[in-house]
């Protein structure tokens, strides 16, 4: 519960009006940012998954693309 080395996060903000999911986004990145804790995030919200460092898109159930 303290420190968790893995956050997963599946549409953290899916029914969150803009402000609350923005505040809640920036309380998940600062954790992650932080302290030792990796972010799994998953989100069907473009815009978001740009502030991420990496991205892995998946197609039909496969990974079709991962950047950088």
């Amino acid at each position: 519960v303290h420190e968790p080395k893995l956050l997963v996060a599946d549409e953290p903000t899916g029914n969150l009006d803009e402000h609350t999911g923005e505040s809640i986004m920036q309380l998940l990145f600062d954790l992650e940012s932080e302290s030792d804790t990796t972010l799994l995030l998953v989100t069907h919200d473009t815009e978001l998954a740009k502030r991420c460092d990496r991205t892995l898109r998946l197609h039909d159930g496969a990974l079709h693309q991962v950047q950088p």
